[in-house]
């Protein structure tokens, strides 16, 4: 990737502008990382975050959305996720409901974090999906009145 112009936020944060006003883009591993036995994998919000402006807004890139209980600890405004694929095969989304706090959409956690969990427009496993329809979605970003 990085030999195509992308930059992977492995556990780092950059700094967007536009029209003077900022944003803090952070990423952080899975959560599942460490067990992969790369040296340095492993999810660390502290590392992504260091020495960001604390005055500015973040919006966090985090794959699992049950990373969001570290989030609200940290005060990040927005966590965007995948990783649920919405259950993609109905009725599969109540076993993933036990493990993760939400499927799919925007939820509120805390009294500051919302979590936008995608359902992706692929698949994991059988190439077919039951009652959770794939997608792409847009955000739009707005400061607060």
């Amino acid at each position: 990737m990085s030999g195509l112009g992308w930059d992977a936020l492995h556990n780092k944060h950059v700094t967007v502008e536009r029209g003077g006003d900022r944003l803090v883009v952070a990423g952080i591993d899975d959560r599942t990382a460490k067990g992969s036995g790369k040296p340095g994998h492993g999810a660390d919000l502290g590392a992504a975050l260091a020495e960001v402006d604390p005055s500015l807004p973040v919006l966090l890139l985090a794959h699992q959305p049950k990373q969001v209980e570290q989030a609200v600890e940290l005060g990040i405004d927005l966590q965007i996720s995948g990783h649920t694929h919405g259950g993609q095969i109905w009725p599969f989304h109540y076993l993933v409901r036990t493990d993760q706090p939400v499927v799919s959409g925007l939820s509120r956690h805390g009294e500051r974090t919302q979590l936008y969990t995608s359902r992706g427009s692929g698949f994991w496993g059988p190439p077919f999906r039951v009652f959770a329809p794939s997608e792409i979605t847009l955000i739009t970003l707005r400061a607060p009145a």
